[in-house]
C-alpha cells in the first residue's frame, strides 16, 4: 500500500500561511519527510529577487540542520488552480538526496499530483557524477 502523504501535505499547507511573498504574491509551503520526521519551510522573498529562498530548499535545510541526511518525500502547497512542481533549483537540491524522492504537489483547495523526482529531473547530475559513493 502506497502512503498518501496526507500529513505531509497538511504540514506544507500550514506553513504556506506563513510565507513571505510581498513581491510575487506567490506563497509556497513545503514539508520534507526525512528520517521519519517532518520538516517545514516557506518561501521568503527579497527585494533583490535573486536572493529569494524557495520553500522546498528551506525545508531541506531544516532537515539537514536537524541532522537528517536522507530525504524521502517533499510536499509543496500553493494557492493555484493546478498543483505546482518545484522550480529547477529546488529539483537539483532535492536530487542531492537521490532520484527516488517522492514529490507531492498540492493546492490549498485539495488538487494533488505525485511524481518521482527522476520523472521531474531526467538525466540529472548527482553526487555519483563526482565520484562520491556516500
Amino acid at each position: 500500500m502506497k502512503p498518501d502523504y496526507g500529513d505531509l501535505v497538511a504540514a506544507a499547507a500550514e506553513v504556506w500561511r506563513r510565507a513571505y511573498a510581498p513581491y510575487s504574491q506567490f506563497s509556497v509551503g513545503a514539508a520534507v519527510l526525512a528520517g521519519g520526521r517532518t520538516f517545514t519551510g516557506c518561501n521568503v522573498e527579497n527585494a533583490s529577487h535573486g536572493l529569494t529562498i524557495c520553500a522546498e530548499r528551506a525545508a531541506v535545510c531544516a532537515a539537514i540542520a536537524a541532522g537528517e541526511r536522507a530525504v524521502e518525500a517533499v510536499a509543496i502547497v500553493t494557492d493555484t488552480a493546478q498543483p505546482t512542481a518545484p522550480c529547477g533549483a529546488c529539483r537539483q537540491v532535492l536530487r542531492e538526496f537521490g532520484t527516488a524522492v517522492v514529490v507531492i504537489s498540492a493546492t490549498v483547495r485539495g488538487a494533488r499530483s505525485v511524481h518521482q523526482l527522476s520523472d521531474l529531473l531526467p538525466a540529472s547530475f548527482g553526487p555519483e557524477d563526482l565520484g562520491y559513493r556516500g
